[in-house]
């Protein structure tokens, strides 16, 4: 694996989020691509269509750490999908060097690839996306993940959770596909000892990007 291949991923850099990492100011990086097709998703171009967002050079992201970092208490990386970019660690690497705390942003459908992060020591603290009840995986990422998939991949982290507690948080976006019973269904799949964050949905940006209730498509239909 090349690891100057990820740098061509790192697509966006906003400077201080007071609200990313609840108790860090931090900065956030953005790395484009993502192994998921989330009808629902409100990211779409970092996701999908990352050239079309600046790139942001290694060395810009090394000179704003360097000059920043005292401010900070930590980064965030997000996406798109951080674990499904080739050679990531690269990435990972050059922040860990600033001193600053890492938080990753992740669908969690790559356990290998948050496993080898957490052996290594490169994050600190891992916010897990869970999308919904596994019978609903399939709707949820446009028709990415399987049930099966879901649980398998899932369970590894819960696993993983149950063994570094501090190093996971788990949240889950209130899209119009689920409903309370859903969430409910979320929080019994959780390890014990862990609560689940909701969040807000926010509407896609692309139009045709919608729900099977607000096109009235089925969700299988709602993606290129």
């Amino acid at each position: 694996m090349n690891p100057t291949a990820a740098w061509n991923h790192l697509r966006g850099l906003e400077p201080l989020s007071l609200c990313d990492w609840p108790g860090h100011p931090c900065c956030v990086v953005f790395l484009g691509g993502c192994n998921l097709r989330c009808p629902t998703c409100h990211n779409a171009g970092m996701a999908w269509d990352m050239e079309r967002q600046p790139l942001v050079t290694q060395a810009a992201l090394r000179g704003y750490l360097a000059k920043r970092s005292r401010w900070l208490s930590g980064v965030t990386v997000t996406g798109g999908e951080p674990t499904a970019v080739p050679g990531v660690g690269a990435i990972l690497h050059e922040i860990a060097l600033s001193g600053l705390p890492i938080k990753l942003d992740t669908n969690a459908m790559l356990p290998d690839v948050l496993e080898l992060m957490l052996a290594e020591g490169l994050v600190s603290q891992f916010h897990v996306d869970v999308k919904g009840p596994f019978a609903k995986y399939p709707a949820l990422t446009g028709g990415a993940v399987t049930e099966h998939d879901a649980r398998r991949n899932l369970s590894r982290i819960f696993a993983l959770a149950e063994s570094r507690p501090g190093a996971f948080c788990f949240r889950t976006t209130l899209v119009p596909l689920l409903d309370t019973a859903d969430i409910q269904a979320v929080r019994s799949l959780l390890p014990g000892g862990f609560s689940l964050t909701t969040q807000e949905y926010k509407p896609p940006r692309r139009p045709h990007a919608l729900t099977d209730s607000e096109a009235r498509r089925t969700a299988g239909n709602l993606v290129d």
